[in-house]
């Protein structure tokens, strides 16, 4: 159920204008601006130069590839029979682009802090509904089967907030998939130029999700058989003076080079299937449930 972002009340009409305080959410491209903030957010953890590096290099990142790889397994293995996801913080939309391929008939939802980054997003997905949304305040109410964010809340200060606003969106017997960087001793450059707050440990991201209510019932690392590359990678780059218009170069890799690490994550994603959660890893994998 949609509630207005102004005065919290259950909006029974399919619109967004509230009866009751009379809130009108403004229109920008055809989608709402679902905050009561201007949609650019000076907080949010995100620049809109962002989605332009992005976009260039998600298709053919062996990264990218590998987490849609590993976030499509996890809604056929836990959420076989969902009807609609939504993403928060859905980026230039290439996680929801990946889900629609694999499962055509599910309902996309998609939300960014910036409405700018929604261009992007409904280029890549056209059949998603799309709107601009601060995820600290998400207006619905048991609305959705499961819900995502993809390595969007170390961005935000009150990751706790964020994570209490899902649960309420969640249908009772939905669920949740998380992506999130780990290990706070790899913090680097790239972390600040990426306007990230935290790195996690899986024993903070645990302790977080289960205390607004969900239930994890899967959670281990990856990017684990790569953690010696990355950490050299950052301990070069932190060398080096490049500039910051460079820091999505780890991204643009020589296309053997990067084929050769999807099918090195190929692997690792195949444990993850037969039921081990990996120790280490650069980035943390956590699916729960709204019992």
């Amino acid at each position: 159920m949609k509630t207005c972002i102004k005065c919290k009340c259950e909006l029974k009409q399919n619109i967004w204008n509230c009866l009751k305080c009379g809130y009108k959410p403004q229109i920008k491209d055809g989608r709402p601006i679902l905050s009561l903030e201007s949609n650019e957010q000076k907080d949010i953890g995100f620049e809109v130069e962002f989605f332009n590096r992005l976009i260039k290099v998600e298709e053919n990142s062996f990264w990218f590839c590998a987490r849609n790889k590993l976030i499509n397994w996890a809604i056929k293995n836990y959420f076989p029979d969902i009807n609609n996801f939504f993403e928060v913080g859905c980026g230039t939309g290439f996680v929801l682009s990946g889900i629609n391929r694999a499962f055509p008939d599910i309902d996309l939802y998609g939300s960014e802090g910036l409405a700018e980054g929604l261009k992007f997003a409904s280029k890549r997905v056209p059949v998603a509904t799309l709107f601009q949304m601060d995820a600290r305040n998400i207006p619905f109410k048991e609305e959705f089967e499961v819900v995502g964010a993809f390595d969007m809340l170390e961005h935000i200060a009150d990751d706790k907030k964020v994570l209490d606003q899902i649960y309420k969106a969640v249908k009772p017997g939905g669920g949740l998939i998380l992506t999130v960087p780990q290990h706070m001793f790899l913090w680097s450059k790239v972390d600040e130029f990426s306007h990230h707050v935290r790195r996690y440990s899986s024993k903070e991201l645990k302790a977080k999700v289960e205390s607004c209510g969900f239930k994890v019932v899967r959670m281990t690392s990856f990017i684990t058989f790569l953690l010696p590359l990355f950490v050299l990678s950052r301990l070069l780059r932190f060398k080096s003076s490049k500039s910051k218009k460079e820091d999505m170069s780890e991204f643009n890799l020589n296309k053997y080079l990067n084929l050769l690490l999807e099918k090195v994550l190929d692997l690792e994603r195949l444990l993850i299937k037969l039921g081990v959660s990996l120790p280490v890893g650069s980035s943390l994998f956590l699916v729960a449930n709204k019992d």
